[in-house]
């Protein structure tokens, strides 16, 4: 680090660094730490507005409490970067979301200071409560403290938090940070009225002034009392909070450094559990950044001075390209459709779905379980409902997706994204276990596109099925196969032969058939494009058991329950003796990295599925010479 450009936070080696400083260097050190934030997010990638929002916040936190020893617990992560530079981490943040470099949030396993792992959202007011009651269990006088940010704050989980939190009188501060945003705009009535904020400081000298004023005089100060959650319950959060137990203040100015410490020195010593609520910019201090907060919440590499720059000549699209423009063609041609996201709606691709058909687009917040449950509300009233969601939220959602959907054998569509590895991310937003929760499901439908044009098939196939459907599809592009601009389906439970060869048959699920159509042909081996996973083409295993010496199955999911399971379940039950040799995912979460990289680790790119299959039959040599592979 270039200590001349970065006087005080060269200087930062941990928070005991920090804590030497006096109160008027904070200020400068939030300029310091912001600027080398934008240096070194600009070259390596990376969260990015969320963090430019978090900077003072994190350094008046650190510098209030004595961390670790004191809890910090941040929700999602986005915003901890400021959190990994000021705890020995500053000068690997250019490593981070790279293979082996700092993950992209915290873990408990990369510093004593990561005090719980994270990846979803509105997780950390439990954490920090289980935390809390530990602490009081252990018979140790630490504070716990959860900074979740207002989008997060809609999920019903903060709410069950909250609720037990007030009444078991837990020592720990909620820190609200309120910046309106979370990746997409915040949305429902909470945020809405989040907006509606009296000043915090006039407002809470006031109401001090005045119990002062009259606790002489108890049945004035009981009028008081009502009176005053009267007023509050009409134009602050205050009493919401209060509601459930809290200590509620604020709110604050979250850029305010000095007065953050101030404030945050004031209430550590407070007993029970107490809200503060502090109000940043996402982008602060970046001015691009705070203009487009969307677009600049993840960045890849770009150059200060000039922003993030449009791409160049359009390129084949994504399958979330994919499945937007599919969203917009179907709904023009079926009425009752509807697009719901838990707050996705860039991710999942829904943005020109919203412009083109506002009334039938449900962004429900960040409350993945709600967003099943509505669709299943819908299905009821005859209504097509699609529920756009990442793979690995759609984990949180797993008991609506069951009795909800399921069971009653309703008419919804899960259009699953970020199916399998996703790279940088890492582990937490991997979705690496869709096939093996899904295909368990008596009424679902699964597919599985080989390609983009595949994709589009299984989504009108999926709208048009009676009962519950679900199309995964990877991060990024597909092999690059021509969309064709249709609304054709496919026939259910029907395979494809990509290729005719001997001895061996590989059998693809998804977007793994790009590379075992390689090896397949590196092999001389048949290859099957499976398609769906539930439910599977019998027929077509039948034969491939028949004509072949060894099957195959590939698939980017977990194998333990996977669609390799599914077909030796099959072979089992029909007595089928074929061997049968499942590659998949290890049985291990996969770190963050590209996502080329990561297959490559996991063994699922062509050389490493070729490599798979040639020392397997090594191993069995009898089924090796059969198969003429030496």
């Amino acid at each position: 680090m270039n200590r001349s450009k970065y006087p005080l936070l060269s200087q930062i080696d941990s928070p005991s660094d920090l804590r030497r400083l006096n109160r008027d260097q904070l200020a400068p050190l939030s300029d310091e730490l912001r600027n080398y934030l934008i240096e070194s997010v600009s070259q390596s990638g990376g969260h990015f507005g969320a963090n430019l929002g978090t900077v003072e916040l994190t350094i008046a936190l650190h510098y209030a409490f004595n961390t670790p020893y004191d809890r910090l617990v941040w929700d999602v992560g986005h915003q901890s970067y400021p959190h990994k530079i000021l705890t020995g981490r500053r000068d690997q943040l250019g490593t981070i979301r790279k293979k082996d470099g700092l993950t992209p949030f915290p873990k408990r396993k990369e510093s004593e200071y990561d005090t719980f792992g994270v990846g979803h959202s509105s997780t950390s007011i439990s954490a920090a409560l289980g935390m809390a009651m530990a602490a009081r269990l252990n018979g140790e006088d630490r504070k716990a403290v959860a900074i979740i940010g207002d989008g997060a704050m809609t999920a019903g989980m903060a709410f069950e938090a909250l609720n037990n939190a007030g009444d078991l009188n837990a020592n720990m501060l909620v820190i609200l940070n309120d910046n309106e945003m979370s990746i997409s705009p915040n949305v429902g009535a909470l945020n809405k009225y989040f907006t509606k904020l009296l000043s915090g400081r006039f407002y809470s000298t006031v109401r001090e002034s005045g119990k002062k004023a009259l606790s002489p005089m108890p049945q004035l100060k009981e009028l008081a009392r009502r009176t005053e959650e009267h007023v509050k319950g009409m134009l602050t959060p205050g009493t919401l909070f209060e509601a459930f137990g809290f200590q509620y203040f604020g709110p604050v100015d979250g850029h305010d450094v000095e007065t953050m410490s101030d404030v945050l020195d004031n209430i550590k010593d407070i007993k029970g559990p107490c809200l503060l609520h502090v109000v940043t910019k996402k982008g602060k201090g970046y001015d691009k950044a705070e203009a487009d907060q969307v677009k600049y919440h993840g960045v890849g590499q770009f150059d200060p001075a000039e922003g993030i720059q449009p791409s160049g000549a359009p390129s084949a699209p994504t399958y979330t390209q994919v499945f937007g423009q599919w969203l917009c063609d179907m709904a023009a041609a079926e009425p009752k459709l509807a697009g719901i996201t838990p707050a996705m709606r860039e991710g999942s691709g829904l943005v020109d779905f919203e412009k083109q058909f506002p009334e039938r687009y449900f962004d429900v917040g960040i409350a993945e379980q709600h967003a099943v449950t509505l669709a299943a509300g819908l299905a009821c009233d005859g209504i097509k409902p699609v529920v756009a969601i990442y793979s690995t939220f759609l984990q949180r959602a797993y008991d609506q997706a069951i009795h909800d959907v399921d069971i009653q054998n309703l008419d919804v569509l899960f259009a699953i994204d970020r199916a399998g590895l996703v790279g940088p991310d890492g582990p937490t937003h991997a979705g690496s276990f869709d096939y093996s929760f899904l295909r368990c499901l008596p009424n679902t439908l699964v597919m599985a596109p080989a390609d983009e044009n595949e994709c589009r098939k299984m989504l009108s196939t999926g709208l048009q099925h009676k009962g519950p459907a679900a199309v995964r599809y990877p991060r990024g592009k597909g092999p690059g196969v021509a969309v064709e601009n249709t609304l054709e389906t496919l026939p259910i439970g029907q395979s494809e032969l990509r290729r005719e060869g001997s001895g061996i048959a590989i059998l693809g699920f998804g977007a793994v058939l790009a590379d075992c159509e390689t090896v397949a042909q590196n092999l001389g081996a048949s290859l099957v494009n499976m398609r769906f996973v539930s439910p599977l083409d019998e027929q077509r295993l039948i034969e491939m058991a028949e004509t072949h010496d060894l099957i195959i199955t590939v698939e980017e999911n977990v194998i333990a329950g996977g669609a390799g399971s599914a077909v030796n379940e099959f072979y089992n039950s029909r007595g089928v003796r074929a061997p049968v040799l499942n590659i998949g995912l290890p049985n291990r979460y996969i770190e963050h990295g590209q996502r080329e990289e990561m297959l490559t680790d996991a063994g699922l790119d062509a050389a490493g599925i070729e490599t798979q299959i040639r020392e397997w039959l090594k191993q069995n040599c009898d089924i090796a010479q059969k198969s003429l592979i030496s």
